[in-house]
């Protein structure tokens, strides 16, 4: 199947997958970008990265404007795999009643790739939720380091999802910091999604900064008592990459009872809530 296939599939499954109440669907497109669907057929895109860069490690699977159907953009940080300003452009451009989440050190880059203000939604960190349909929270991120100011808030968040009776985290790029755990584990996260590139002296000498890494992101997985977790960023560009069969091989050896799903390029991963299993 040619590239070209693969993405016109992945539209169709978009468009015609249908999810019951305890059940989400999830695309992970790469790095950290991943789509979700859950009930009313609303589709939320976080850190949709699809320019078609040469130094990519392997091309977008679909061209952005091809994206008519997005509800929800969550942009976890301002950095350009994750604000991606081809995609945004072309997103907002194919839909003008797409809401974009963002922390505000995103908005003016957001409104230059041609948000409508009224489409931008602050993912301010003190607010219970940023949205009431698909319930959406910001929480902070610590992309190393935690990085606030009284004007505009904390510049990278994480994303969590209370929707369809399931509970997402989407970590964004950060490290585990003092309280995380406890945030997690107040929510009840059915599934997270979690950097595991990790991070270096060698690769901060070269402005590259980094995230949890494969053991940090277990160990957070399973204090915080997560069901499933999907790992991310790990595949996009050389030199800041990670093997994902190495988490597996972690939890195996650690804690083989622990629930994870390394997703295949484009892969549509449908996530059953333990109550759903239990026809609650």
């Amino acid at each position: 199947m040619t590239n070209l296939e693969r993405g016109l599939e992945i539209l169709k499954e978009l468009k015609e997958t249908e999810v019951p109440r305890g059940m989400l669907a999830v695309w992970f497109l790469g790095q950290n970008s991943v789509l979700l669907k859950g009930e009313g057929n609303k589709i939320v895109c976080i850190d949709p990265y699809l320019e078609p860069a040469p130094y990519r490690a392997f091309a977008p699977p679909f061209q952005a404007e091809l994206l008519t159907n997005i509800d929800y953009v969550c942009i976890s940080h301002d950095h350009s795999d994750h604000l991606d300003p081809y995609a945004v452009e072309a997103i907002a451009k194919a839909n003008n009643q797409t809401k974009f989440i963002a922390p505000a050190y995103c908005h003016e880059g957001l409104l230059e790739c041609g948000v409508s203000p009224e489409n931008l939604v602050k993912a301010d960190t003190n607010l219970d939720w940023c949205t009431t349909d698909v319930k959406v929270k910001a929480i902070p991120a610590a992309h190393e380091e935690f990085e606030y100011s009284e004007e505009h808030g904390h510049r990278f968040v994480g994303f969590i999802l209370d929707w369809n009776g399931v509970k997402v985290y989407h970590a964004g790029d950060t490290v585990i910091y003092p309280n995380l755990v406890e945030t997690l584990r107040k929510e009840s996260i059915d599934l997270a999604l979690l950097p595991i590139n990790g991070r270096d002296f060698f690769r901060n000498e070269r402005d590259i900064v980094g995230n949890m890494d494969v053991r940090e992101a277990a160990e957070l997985a399973v204090a915080a008592g997560v069901d499933t977790v999907i790992p991310l960023h790990y595949d996009m560009f050389a030199g800041n990459s990670e093997k994902p069969g190495r988490i597996i091989d972690y939890f195996y050896e650690n804690y083989p009872m622990q629930k994870c799903h390394v997703c295949a390029r484009f892969e549509r991963f449908i996530y059953v809530s333990p109550e759903a299993l239990k026809g609650k």
